[in-house]
């Protein structure tokens, strides 16, 4: 795995049980997170983690994968977690294979929902210029998220060429999010706050 991950945080005022819906729903899911096109469940393992074949459609080249993920909703600590592996055999896709989390806290002020993941890169040495694009990505994202769940907008009012309209103050931005974790830097290792669900999950590329 690469050194430097991604980490993104952000609050969202809301109810966790509406977060939970609108992140873990693949049809809600691809309509708020820009980094896919499409996610079908296609089968259930033995420990109740989901199989699932993900999509990302670009206008010269569509890009597909397999994944595994399994969620936690009842801890003692009152946290719920989604833990993921996933990965691709198409050459060119930027993402080769990686792993990641998504946290969701209860506070006073909303939910903190965190994210976590890294991967291995498909293009070399160009990785340098892609993690940083998919650290934004994966902000402008989750702030397109937090808007919809707290003012109603849908995502499709705000495709990713809006990112363009820096007259729009109402607009998602990435600079909204945190992307270190309290206390650290954006080196800080991304799984450090990973459920322990996240080491037992299969490769999802393992017999392709």
């Amino acid at each position: 795995m690469a050194r430097r991950g991604i980490h993104v945080e952000t609050v969202v005022r809301a109810p966790l049980e509406r977060v939970w819906a609108v992140t873990q729903d693949p049809v809600q899911h691809v309509r708020w997170d820009v980094r896919f096109s499409r996610i079908v469940a296609t089968d259930t393992t033995d420990a109740g983690a989901t199989r699932f074949a993900y999509t990302r459609r670009t206008p010269l080249h569509t890009i597909e994968g397999v994944g595994v993920s399994i969620g936690e909703v009842a801890r003692p600590d009152g946290l719920r977690t989604s833990a993921l592996r996933f990965s691709t055999t198409d050459r060119l896709s930027p993402i080769r294979s990686g792993r990641g989390y998504w946290r969701y806290t209860p506070t006073a002020d909303g939910v903190r929902f965190v994210t976590g993941y890294d991967y291995e890169p498909g293009w070399g040495v160009l990785d340098v210029i892609v993690r940083p694009l998919l650290g934004w990505a994966t902000a402008w994202s989750f702030d397109r998220l937090r808007i919809w769940v707290e003012d109603g907008i849908p995502p499709e009012r705000w495709p990713l060429w809006s990112a363009l309209l820096l007259w729009r103050r109402d607009r998602p931005r990435a600079g909204r999010c945190r992307r270190a974790p309290a206390g650290g830097t954006r080196r800080a290792d991304p799984l450090g706050g990973a459920p322990e669900t996240l080491a037992a999950l299969p490769d999802p590329g393992a017999g392709r």
